[in-house]
């Protein structure tokens, strides 16, 4: 006898296409039209620090960077759709998320000149801090699930990993001890299509990263991960299914960019390939959108544009006055002071060290 053991299937969500026409079926009921405006007011934000951070690394003025321009529809759409109460765990380009969430502009520049006071998680800002390690990060994000779902709070955690992270062990750990465990966590897959010179291609013989999940039976989709409204979405329906179990979110988007600037992508992708992408260009299709509306034009883009670059600058200036209390690399490398290290401590300050 032969019968089929399993069979699946991933579903694959867009809501508003590239040229800001909305499939009105699948429009959340939740999403007012002032709410995209706000979405598309961060990812013009995320945008404009973008710029800036490159700007800032060339002029030797900030450590390498990981720039994020092309996929701002999946970090602000998954920031937005985010509760107060739920804590997320990045990887490191997710910028966006961080500043969509409220994390203190001067701080994010004081880590970009290679200050580690900068990546200090402020009292109450639920995240843990930027994670380099692909990968990594992920079985940390279900076992803090798994602590919510333990002391029985109303709260989820929303993970990020790129598409060359779920190639790393760590990330299948994760994903079966979330599906054994029903832990409320959302897995945002963000797939870019490059991890660093590797294609999307050559990661995985699976039609698509999505679909790892099934194999641990937790729930997944794949959505238009430059479409901002399918992000914000998914993430919003994951998160109120969180009590039930996780879910993996397949963020289909492009990094337009290099994935630090210490990388010349031009060496082993094509010009046609970027310009192709360009055409889904993720702020395009909701300014496009709000046009439509009557809830933009060209007026409103400058004057949003002069204030974020005015806020950017006075971050940049206040965080390039920082003086770091060296003290720190000693106070910081554990939770408290072991023996060791309070006396090269004792003795770099004795010797005035750092002066």
């Amino acid at each position: 006898m032969l019968t089929k053991a399993f069979e699946g299937s991933v579903d694959y969500v867009q809501v508003m296409d590239e040229n800001g026409a909305i499939d009105a079926t699948q429009f959340p009921k939740d999403l007012a039209d002032a709410k995209i405006l706000e979405m598309y007011k961060s990812m013009l934000f995320a945008r404009a620090l973008d710029a800036k951070s490159l700007s800032l690394q060339r002029q030797g003025r900030a450590v390498t960077y990981a720039p994020l321009v092309g996929e701002e529809a999946t970090q602000i759409g998954t920031a937005f759709a985010m509760r107060k109460q739920d804590f997320f765990v990045p990887n490191f380009r997710q910028h966006g998320v961080f500043l969509a969430r409220g994390f203190p502009l001067d701080s994010f520049f004081v880590a970009s000149r290679g200050f580690e006071d900068g990546n200090k998680i402020p009292n109450g800002f639920a995240a843990t801090p930027v994670t380099v390690p692909v990968g990594s990060q992920m079985p940390h994000a279900v076992g803090m699930a798994f602590a919510f779902k333990y002391q029985g709070k109303d709260a989820a955690v929303v993970s990020y990993v790129g598409d060359g992270g779920t190639s790393e062990g760590e990330f299948y750990e994760a994903l079966n001890f979330a599906g054994v465990w029903k832990v409320p966590v959302v897995m945002i897959i963000e797939n870019n299509q490059w991890a660093i010179s590797v294609p999307r291609r050559a990661q995985t013989a699976s039609q698509t990263l999505a679909q790892k999940a099934l194999a641990v039976g937790i729930r997944c989709v794949q959505v238009d991960g430059n479409d901002v409204v399918a992000v914000y979405k998914a993430t919003s329906e994951a998160l109120e299914n969180a009590k039930e179990g996780p879910t993996v979110i397949e963020c289909v988007t492009y990094r337009m960019s290099m994935h630090t600037t210490s990388d010349d992508p031009s060496r082993y992708r094509s010009d046609d390939e970027v310009a192709e992408w360009a055409k889904r260009d993720p702020l395009l299709r909701v300014r496009t959108y709000l046009l439509k509306k009557g809830m933009w034009n060209d007026d409103l883009e400058k004057q949003t544009s002069e204030e974020q670059l005015k806020q950017i600058d006075e971050a940049v200036d206040k965080a390039e006055q920082f003086k770091p209390d060296p003290v720190g690399m000693f106070k910081n490398a554990y939770s408290f002071m072991p023996e060791i290290l309070q006396e090269e401590s004792d003795d770099a300050i004795a010797s005035n060290f750092w002066q």
